[in-house]
């Protein structure tokens, strides 16, 4: 189940109605219980690592991944919308997946530099 949900959190980056953060979330429970190598490996990846530690410790993300997460969210849904899609109902569906997708994106809270330091002390001294 953690590797399925790595692979649907990879797939996530690229699909944006797929949500990459609670896949990943859900594969570092499914190894935290399972497998401490995976969980290690997850935690500490060069690209989710940081990701994964800063939703989990202050369900935060920072403003320049609330700033491309948005910008392909809607440059993707609206090409798909308006270039692809002639249905007006599936028009309408992309455009309230984006809307919803984005409202929780914006109440997230964004990383300041306090809990960036925090995190890295944490890190440094063996602790995640």
């Amino acid at each position: 189940a953690g590797i399925l949900s790595v692979g649907l959190g990879v797939l996530g980056i690229f699909l944006p109605v797929l949500p990459t953060t609670p896949f990943l979330l859900l594969a570092a429970a499914c190894f935290v219980h399972s497998s401490p190598r995976l969980y290690n490996w997850l935690i500490h990846h060069k690209w989710f690592g940081e990701y994964i530690r800063h939703y989990r410790e202050y369900r935060a993300v920072t403003l320049q991944a609330k700033i491309v997460t948005l910008v392909m969210l809607w440059g993707v849904i609206g090409y798909t919308a308006f270039g692809v899609i002639e249905n007006w109902w599936l028009r309408g569906l992309l455009g309230v997946i984006a809307v919803g997708v984005t409202i929780h994106l914006l109440h997230l809270r964004t990383l300041t530099p306090e809990m960036l330091q925090l995190s890295q002390q944490c890190l440094e001294g063996g602790e995640s």
